[in-house]
């Protein structure tokens, strides 16, 4: 990825963490990184839900809807890495979910539930 584009993606997720936190999430960790894949957001929900939030973004439909880019190979790296997450901090048990928020133009969607555990 080019520094160009690593800027742009900086930028969504920065506003997909402000849109999440006024969502009333709280972040605990952005861009976590394992050999196994990376998380773009982990945040804990309102009701104590662990949440992995994989953001998206497209200026237009051209290329498609930003959560479409989120195949099932992406889904198996986001899945292995909250594994490593969870394993790290000893998180045991509770309730996790897997959601995107896709930025399309200017627009944020936040699709709670996005994808299943593996």
């Amino acid at each position: 990825m080019s520094d160009n584009n690593r800027e742009k993606g900086s930028r969504y997720e920065e506003r997909a963490a402000a849109f999440l936190e006024n969502e009333g999430m709280t972040i605990l960790a952005r861009n976590y990184r394992t050999k196994a894949g990376e998380i773009d957001i982990i945040a804990k929900d309102s009701d104590g839900t662990l949440v992995f939030v994989e953001v998206k973004f497209r200026a237009n439909l051209r290329a498609g809807w930003p959560a479409e880019a989120v195949g099932s190979n992406k889904q198996a790296r986001i899945f292995r890495a909250a594994q490593w997450y969870m394993k790290q901090y000893k998180i045991y048990g509770g309730r996790m979910r897997f959601d995107v928020v896709s930025v399309l133009g200017g627009e944020i969607t936040h699709i709670k539930n996005a994808f299943g555990g593996f």
